[in-house]
């Protein structure tokens, strides 16, 4: 049995082995994990549960069920284990869905779990207490899924998307990509009971969000964000806002202007200057107005800007982006991080000692880090790799359309379209609603590279010339 898995799966396995290593590296080198400023926030919610005004509480939902072994080392653990259950769903859902003829050759599979298990910012990311690395998988398993004929798992599909939309609320559109996928391949009843799944969870935590705070929605800082995305573009002398919006304008020219998410933390912020905390109730619902008046009067500007964020995913280098600091968190460092500087992460460091029950920080242990930031500095997904992986599965599907242009076409939507979906409303919401971020980017590099292997199937290969 062991032998035919191998000799079946073997490439695979060399590579999901290499992968376990290479986490263990991180887990040797870089004890017991690495901090993120919004690391303490999440800490905070777990001793203090109640809905954040920025963030969801499903991470948090998270390291409770982890409390009990108050390690941080333990987190970090089964964070690696899920970036490796992840590049495994990945290869699995290639190689098993639909009829034999359908399915990704073994070689395309294996190459699509790569940069999930051997990139080495997708490790470091793993290595870092934030949400990602659990919202990643959450989002692959739903759509892997989703991809599925069974009719049982269309429950299932509702409730992981749904926890997926509480650990990050980007998540939100996918539960629409999935539902018009069963609604397109004219399984209208299984849609409907997606739909319901995930509406339950998050209904109820709506319903915790207005018990706490007297106002609707999952978070209370949708329109902080909008306000600050459109702050790269906003000219109030052509938006002509009444005297209420007005206060929110930047008298400098949009090319002088700092990057967009500096408008919702930096001090001398327009929006942080109103009275009150920067996400009250008043405060958003102004920026939401300010920054539907920005776009509606400016929406060339607006698509632009969006564009250009969205460009900086498929660069060749990695420039410092959106500043030093939010840059330096996603490289596995030299030197051993400081005590956190802001008074809300200082707060949130009392807590975090409660739940290690001891002291916390990184100690940085070499030869093993500094192995690891040499394979850093080599091993990474260029970004126009990625914009090529997006484009294998419409590139093949137009040169399958071709040859099958005198015979019977294929019926119904190919399996690629959903995960290729996914991936791309995962690029391009960042962008529209808050900016780039490199973070940002690498929950839809799976799903990316399962829609390339997904559109190599041999059925399609039989159909290209060459394939």
């Amino acid at each position: 049995m062991a032998q035919r898995l191998v000799r079946r799966h073997g490439w695979f396995l060399a590579v999901l082995g290499l992968g376990t290593a290479l986490r263990a590296l991180a887990m040797a080198g870089y004890r017991p994990a690495l901090w993120f400023p919004d690391t303490y926030t999440y800490v905070v919610t777990v001793f203090h549960p109640r809905p954040d005004l920025v963030r969801p509480a499903g991470y948090s939902m998270f390291l409770k069920l982890l409390e009990p072994l108050h390690s941080f080392a333990a987190v970090t653990a089964v964070q690696h284990l899920l970036g490796l259950a992840t590049g495994v769903l990945v290869y699995v859902a290639a190689r098993r869905i639909g009829h034999r003829a359908h399915r990704a050759p073994r070689w395309a599979a294996t190459l699509a779990a790569v940069p999930v298990l051997l990139d080495a910012y997708q490790i470091e990311l793993e290595h870092l207490l934030v949400a990602d690395t659990l919202f990643t998988f959450l989002v692959v398993a739903g759509v892997s899924l989703g991809m599925t004929r069974r009719p049982a798992t269309v429950a299932a599909i509702g409730l992981l998307l749904a926890a997926a939309v509480l650990t990050r609320t980007v998540g939100q559109p996918l539960i629409v990509v999935l539902a018009g996928w069963f609604v397109l391949r004219g399984r209208i009843r299984p849609a409907g009971v997606l739909l319901a799944a995930a509406l339950v969870p998050l209904v109820a935590y709506g319903a915790w969000f207005y018990a706490t705070y007297q106002r609707v929605g999952l978070v209370g800082a949708n329109g902080a964000f909008l306000y600050a995305r459109t702050m790269s573009f906003a000219d109030c002398a052509r938006m002509d806002p009444p005297p209420d919006l007005k206060v929110l304008c930047d008298p400098r020219p949009p090319e002088r202007r700092p990057p967009s998410q500096e408008y919702i933390w930096a001090k001398d912020s327009p929006l942080v200057l109103r009275p009150g905390i920067t996400f009250t109730k008043e405060n958003d619902e102004l920026a939401a107005r300010f920054a539907a008046l920005a776009i509606t009067t400016q929406p060339l500007d607006y698509a632009a800007s969006v564009l250009g964020e969205l460009g900086r995913t498929f660069a060749w280098g990695r420039p410092v982006y959106p500043d030093a600091e939010i840059y330096g968190y996603y490289e596995f460092p030299v030197t051993e991080p400081g005590p956190p500087g802001r008074y809300p992460a200082q707060v949130g460091a009392e807590y975090a000692k409660l739940y290690e029950q001891g002291a916390i920080g990184t100690e940085i242990v070499e030869p093993y880090a500094g192995w690891l930031r040499a394979y850093q500095s080599a091993a990474r997904l260029p970004g126009p790799v990625l914009l090529g992986v997006l484009l294998v599965p419409p590139v093949v599907a137009v040169a399958g359309l071709r040859r099958r242009r005198q015979g019977r076409p294929r019926a119904g939507a190919p399996a690629w379209l959903v995960p290729w979906s996914a991936a791309v409303v995962l690029l391009v919401t960042p962008a529209a609603a808050a900016e780039f971020d490199y973070r940002y980017v690498l929950p839809a590099v799976p799903l990316a590279c399962l829609a390339a292997a997904l559109s190599l199937s041999s059925d399609l290969l039989r159909r290209v010339p060459g394939g």
